[in-house]
């Protein structure tokens, strides 16, 4: 084990599921997550994402990420085992054989894109995400009514980026369901439109693959305008905290250029 890995109770906490530990390839951390890797093992490879036991953010996302996945399989790599003790909580997840999709214009992933995004929203909402209310974009909408129109029973994935879905052979999987929600159904397309243009779509050929899903279909477009709105303000809030992330302006130039396709109007605050 090398420095950058946990120590060995961490390793003492997965064994049983694990059996003896031969080799641990880390992949690219999250901003969630201390350890991400494949562990090579007794009982085969595992994916394993890890954070330290400690009350916060990190330990909830972990957490509901273990109690969202019987309801997203095979959407996504099913989690084989769960393992906690007073220094780490731990998901192994089946290892899947797969690379980040590509977002751009042109790719040939896009159809499998948009199908990944409808299969989200057609997801039955389970019990378990009931009391996750969508609250993300409350501080950046005008009033009470329009909170509403983000509101509603749909099972929210929120994190579409290329990382997130890995296409294979012959699957498509959509990974880290970090911080599922309950909302309304517009946000998961809104959100893919969204990262297209940030992938150089103009926006009217983003809004034409969230046709293909049916809550896009379905929504109010006023309340798509309200999204619009609000996620603007989001991203010029991030990039002012954030100014040395110049990533967060372009998410902002791409919101913005995605506002004035719609005729949509978002004075500087």
């Amino acid at each position: 084990m090398n420095d950058a890995l946990p120590g060995p109770e961490f390793w003492d906490l997965i064994e049983p599921h694990t059996g003896t530990v031969t080799h641990v390839q880390p992949t690219a951390r999250g901003f969630s997550t201390d350890l991400t890797a494949v562990v090579e093992c007794e009982r085969g490879p595992v994916f394993v994402k890890a954070v330290p036991n400690r009350p916060g953010g990190r330990r909830d996302s972990l957490v509901r990420e273990g109690l969202i996945n019987p309801h997203v399989t095979p959407l996504s790599p099913p989690v084989v085992w769960q393992a906690e003790n007073d220094d780490w909580v731990a998901l192994g997840f089946e290892v899947i054989d797969g690379r980040s999709s590509n977002f751009r214009p042109g790719s040939a992933d896009l159809p499998t894109i948009a199908d990944l995004t409808n299969r989200i929203g057609n997801l039955p909402l389970p019990d378990v995400a009931r009391d996750w209310a969508e609250t993300r974009w409350d501080r950046f909408v005008a009033d009470d009514s329009e909170v509403a129109l983000l509101r509603g029973d749909t099972l929210l994935y929120t994190d579409i980026n290329p990382s997130n879905f890995v296409i294979g052979d012959d699957s498509a999987w959509v990974v880290d369901w970090a911080w599922p929600t309950r909302g309304a159904g517009l946000i998961d397309p809104a959100t893919l439109v969204v990262q297209l243009i940030a992938a150089k779509h103009d926006p009217a050929d983003a809004e034409s693959w969230a046709e293909g899903c049916d809550a896009w279909v379905k929504a109010d477009p006023s309340a798509v305008d309200v999204f619009v709105r609000a996620t603007v303000r989001m991203y010029r809030a991030h990039a002012e905290r954030f100014p040395d992330q110049p990533w967060r302006k372009a998410m902002v130039d791409a919101v913005e250029s995605w506002a004035e396709h719609r005729g949509v109007t978002v004075p500087a605050a």
